[in-house]
């Protein structure tokens, strides 16, 4: 793979929790989250849980490879954490990581779990205050969305 230093790069795990383990789960990701919020270079994290099925869905936005990398050499034992109650059914990668990316994820590749969807094309982020700020605005003119 090319190196691609400056390429965004979106992630979506979808996770089997551990029958049992819920609550455990929602405490672990709960912590994870906070710390990735506070010193995590990830533009977005987002997890969503499916508690009837047992399975979450996180989302994870970063600007580059080299955030992916500081993430996990931050985060390891919030994520380590989180794996002792759930099982990991699929990652997709959206975007084109850099060979330090690749070979951190190789393994998942080569058991199949990982998904490659090929890289960024066009697209922007957009912070909430952005959002709330346009919405104003709209709501000023009379012209809505």
């Amino acid at each position: 793979m090319a190196a691609t230093q400056s390429e965004p790069l979106l992630m979506h795990n979808t996770m089997r929790i551990t029958p049992g383990h819920v609550e455990e789960f929602h405490q672990a990701v709960r912590r994870a989250v906070e710390f990735a919020e506070q010193h995590g270079p990830q533009y977005m994290v987002q997890v969503f849980v499916d508690h009837t099925q047992l399975v979450a869905h996180s989302f994870q936005l970063y600007a580059d490879s080299a955030a992916v990398l500081r993430h996990w050499s931050l985060s390891d034992p919030y994520i380590s954490d989180v794996m002792r109650h759930c099982t990991v059914e699929s990652l997709e990668l959206y975007g084109e990581p850099d060979e330090a990316v690749s070979e951190g994820l190789a393994s998942m590749l080569a058991d199949g779990v990982l998904r490659q969807a090929g890289r960024h094309a066009v697209g922007f982020v957009r912070g909430p205050q952005a959002v709330e700020s346009e919405r104003r605005r709209s709501d000023s003119t009379g012209q809505g969305p």
